[in-house]
């Protein structure tokens, strides 16, 4: 049974636990809660006193803090990290990066980098498979002392993580300030609930990480609601009791030797030419181009069929119109506006642009509805494109233009054709235009149909003499009227028996000018006269 040793025992008792190893690791091993395998591990320091037994970490730290000797005991964390991963290299074990605690006294110590580093080179370990913890309260009131540390560890190639993000009072700034490669959330403050105003504000991290390029560990996961909610909102890696306590050496080298590894993951990669944090700054250039001179402009998030807003400039809510704000698409599901043909599409050309890495472009009418302005529908232009990736998650920049009027233009004319098609059917009528300089005519569309011509005949009118659509006795008769149209006649007329059937038509031919009144085109027709009834 342990005792709890008193203060002063603790520091009679220091040296000798660090020149006998009584002060050692236990490893604690992180997960991808999407595929089950471990992606690393954080050393925990411990102290097992061989006459009053295991002592609690939370009864010596402060201890030892106080009297500025945590530096010696954290320094003797690395040693025994870098130790475990020089046995895992000589025995052909798989390795996992380690992650070793850096103590607000190690950070007042200036040689402690320099010392880390030594450590590391003694043992020859890759710097890729060491990694520096720096807790959130230890940095507050050194921000610029920490600054330079985090630097330095980055000049050697190490990865710092924060750790116990969200315990402190200052996290954002901490965010803000520090160049730290990987965020530990403490999930101690939902108390075991993943639902309201923490969810809430779980999630808002989480997106907001991805924009700082910056993985998140969920630490303190004790139940599979906390680690499903983590995964649902973006955030697979995960520490806690769910899927281990801290082991010691040996059962945590069985465990490693048992389990299938993977290396974690950017949080997203953006594209090299964008830079978030100048994007968000307020004062940036890029704030001032995505404001004022982009034209409609957004950023959306998809994965998985789910599309979120991440930012709207005004231009792009001007564009849309319906007198709708930046906050009402903010705040939206953007499928709501689409229809089912509309939302196919517009995922269409998402797949598309993921593929090719390139702009991709398309027309999607969307369902818009307001307070003042009611209901409309409006076609939108998309040109959207991939800015950054996080394993399934993507990120688009998207400008779009209001094509309404242009499409329903489009559709009248349409229609329109379409009446006429119907009409020329009812009233038996063939249709060409004739272009008098290069002689080449474009039937319409019973005229390809019906006589099988092609969209373009040139040298007219041989191709229609030859098919027999013009009989040899009317051949010449036909040619004369082409010659007369070169030289300017403005009308011609004639009943003609067209095609080896001779079926009776009124063949007319309008001619159409330039400003200086030469022939340009012109404007031939055939209709169809009707014997029973003439």
């Amino acid at each position: 049974m342990s005792r709890r040793l008193t203060p002063e025992e603790l520091l009679n008792r220091f040296d000798e636990a660090i020149a006998e190893g009584h002060i050692f690791a236990y490893y604690q091993p992180q997960y991808n809660h999407s595929t089950g395998r471990m992606t690393g591990a954080e050393a925990l320091m411990r102290w097992q006193d061989p006459e009053a037994g295991m002592q609690m970490p939370s009864d010596f730290i402060p201890v030892l803090e106080e009297k500025d000797l945590l530096y010696i005991a954290d320094i003797q964390m690395v040693k025994s990290t870098c130790e475990l991963q020089r046995y895992c290299l000589d025995n052909n074990i798989s390795l996992v990066p380690l992650s070793f605690n850096m103590s607000r006294n190690d950070i007042y110590k200036h040689e402690y980098v320099e010392e880390v580093e030594k450590i590391r080179r003694k043992y020859d370990i890759p710097v890729r498979y060491l990694r520096v913890e720096l807790t959130e309260t230890s940095a507050i009131g050194g921000m610029e002392l920490v600054s330079s540390v985090i630097r330095k560890f980055h000049e050697y190639g190490y990865v710092v993580e924060m750790d116990d993000f969200g315990s402190g009072y200052s996290s954002l700034n901490i965010l803000k300030d520090l160049d730290v490669d990987i965020i530990k959330l403490d999930l101690n403050f939902l108390n075991g609930d993943v639902g309201g105003r923490g969810g809430i504000i779980l999630r808002s991290i989480v997106q907001m990480t991805k924009w700082l390029r910056t993985p998140i560990i969920a630490e303190g996961v004790e139940t599979y609601e906390q680690a499903d909610f983590m995964k649902s909102i973006g955030s697979n890696y995960v520490q806690g009791y769910l899927y281990s306590k801290p082991l010691p050496e040996k059962e945590f080298l069985e465990k490693l030797i048992s389990t299938q590894q993977e290396p974690m993951a950017s949080a997203m990669r953006l594209v090299d030419t964008f830079n978030a944090e100048k994007f968000w700054d307020p004062n940036s250039v890029e704030t001032l181009m995505f404001s004022n001179y982009v034209g409609g402009a957004a950023i959306f998030t998809y994965k998985r069929g789910e599309l979120e807003f991440i930012r709207v400039n005004k231009k792009y809510v001007t564009e849309i119109g319906m007198n709708l704000t930046e906050k009402d698409y903010i705040d939206s599901n953007p499928w709501k506006f689409f229809g089912q043909e509309g939302r196919v599409l517009f995922q269409q050309t998402i797949n598309r642009a993921i593929d090719s890495g390139e702009e991709e472009q398309c027309d999607t009418w969307r369902i818009l509805r307001s307070k003042c302005c009611g209901e409309d529908r409006v076609c939108i232009r998309s040109f959207i494109r991939v800015i950054g990736r996080a394993e399934d998650q993507y990120l688009f920049y998207a400008l779009i233009h209001n094509v309404t009027s242009e499409k329903r233009n489009v559709e009248e004319l349409s229609e329109n054709e379409e009446r006429f098609k119907h009409a020329f059917e009812h009233a038996n009528i063939y249709a060409w235009e004739y272009e008098i300089a290069s002689k080449e005519m474009r039937p319409c569309f019973r005229c390809m149909r019906d006589l099988g011509l092609p969209p373009v005949l040139k040298n007219y009118p041989e191709p229609a003499i030859e098919k027999g659509i013009f009989p040899e006795d009317y051949a010449d008769m036909y040619r004369e009227w082409h010659r007369k149209l070169e030289e300017g006649v403005d009308k011609l007329e004639a009943e003609i028996p067209l095609t080896k059937d001779r079926i009776p038509f009124m063949v007319r031919y309008t001619t159409e000018f330039d400003e200086n009144g030469n022939p340009v085109k012109a404007y031939g027709s055939a209709t169809y006269i009707d014997q029973k009834h003439s």
